[in-house]
């Protein structure tokens, strides 16, 4: 049964949800970074990533993001300088 998409995901182009691929996989682009740029909250990452994934992939991308803290911004060491906005402007679709 395939999955049943909410209207903010359905909607979304396929250059839009190439992006969001991207900046899932990318390590330091944090999940609120992904909601500030396309409206997606990290459940409807994790949604659109299984279902746009093959089950490997998607199984491995989830054992890369279990405990990864820098996808998250509350959970950055001060440390960390990077600003992950600025990671994710280069990552925008062109379509």
């Amino acid at each position: 049964m395939p999955l049943k998409f909410p209207q903010r995901l359905a909607s979304l182009s396929a250059g839009d949800i190439s992006a969001v691929i991207q900046m899932a996989w990318e390590d330091r682009t944090s999940f609120e970074t992904i909601k500030a740029r396309m409206a997606l909250s990290e459940s409807d990452v994790i949604r659109l990533m299984r279902h746009e994934l093959n089950p490997s992939s998607y199984r491995l991308w989830r054992m890369r993001m279990k405990g990864r803290v820098t996808k998250h911004r509350a959970l950055r060491s001060s440390e960390m300088k990077f600003d992950d906005r600025t990671v994710a402007d280069h990552r925008r679709a062109n379509c």
